[in-house]
């Protein structure tokens, strides 16, 4: 009887004790960023974008090179009435050669160009992840979502609340590559070299 006594006692002070207090509630801070624009846009993003052209205008100045031959000989055969039937049936296969030949070199140089923006992307990325996240550190940010794609569950997000312009800044000091000089304007009616589609990247961090 007096274990049991002591027994019941001893439970009716653990229960009379007051419950330990719950750790206070951390209040979340919510940053958005436009990833792939701030990777774009940061000066050496820029600048290896630029320097990729800058490498694949041999192939564009080649394509273009082709096209106007296919344009030369598709009037020659519109307009050559007087061409006897060989001639006729002669250009008519050039022309058939050559459209194909443009058809393989234009999606070979697009697929090569888009795998190389690929590349590019991804490299500069992990990079840029980096520095975006010792600054939503500093910042005392506890989540930042990617508002890059069209379809995203963020519906209203704060001006407050973009870090884009702040990391592309952070990064660009970091990097200590310099922005890149302005482009020309353009001649009005200038007419420009076919170039491959850039892609879509998706960051890989």
């Amino acid at each position: 009887m007096l274990a049991s006594g002591m027994a019941l006692s001893a439970a009716a002070q653990t229960q009379a004790a007051p419950a330990a207090a719950a750790p206070a509630a951390v209040a979340a801070r919510i940053a958005v960023i436009r990833f792939q624009l701030a990777v774009g846009q940061t000066n050496e993003g820029q600048r290896d974008f630029a320097d990729l052209e800058k490498r694949y205008d041999p192939k564009r100045n080649a394509l273009k090179t082709l096209s106007d031959a296919i344009d030369s000989l598709t009037k020659q055969l519109q307009q050559g009435t007087s061409l006897s039937d060989a001639e006729r049936n002669s250009k008519a296969k050039d022309l058939d050669e050559k459209k194909k030949k443009l058809d393989r070199d234009s999606e070979d140089a697009r697929n090569d160009f888009q795998q190389d923006v690929q590349d590019m992307y991804n490299s500069l990325a992990s990079k840029v992840y980096d520095v975006m996240q010792s600054y939503a550190e500093q910042q005392g940010f506890t989540l930042v979502l990617d508002i890059s794609q069209q379809q995203t569950p963020v519906l209203y997000s704060g001006n407050g609340s973009d870090i884009t312009k702040a990391v592309i800044d952070a990064y660009n000091v970091k990097s200590g590559v310099p922005a890149p000089p302005a482009a020309p304007a353009a001649a009005p009616g200038a007419q420009t070299a076919p170039k491959p589609t850039t892609p879509r990247p998706t960051a890989a961090h």
